[in-house]
């Protein structure tokens, strides 16, 4: 299975469950102490560094799989970062906002 898919993201998976649970765990333990901790969980972004790195067959993928049916556009992440910054959120600590035109919610 070396140089299979699932062991290529098995690394991508573990470090993003990873971050998920850090954030639950931080939160709760830091919630304490008055400070909040929150994770923004992107879906599929084309930038200048990844644009011309994902190949054609990926990128179809991850469209085909994402209900909003298109890649997102990098300012989307600016509200979730606000909010999360903001007095609004301040009763919200150890959550992850995922911000990925529904990716996550069709399953992994």
């Amino acid at each position: 299975l070396v140089g299979s898919a699932p062991i290529k993201q098995a690394a991508y998976c573990a470090s993003k469950a990873a971050v998920v649970n850090l954030t639950r765990e931080l939160g709760a333990q830091w919630g304490r102490k008055g400070v909040r901790v929150n994770a923004i969980s992107p879906g599929f972004f084309m930038t200048e560094l990844n644009r011309d790195k994902m190949a054609p067959e990926r990128k179809a993928l991850a469209l085909a799989r994402t209900p909003a049916g298109r890649f997102g556009e990098v300012d989307e992440l600016v509200g979730a970062a606000i909010y999360l910054a903001s007095d609004a959120a301040g009763f919200v600590t150890g959550q992850s906002i995922a911000v990925d035109g529904g990716f996550l919610a069709t399953g992994l």
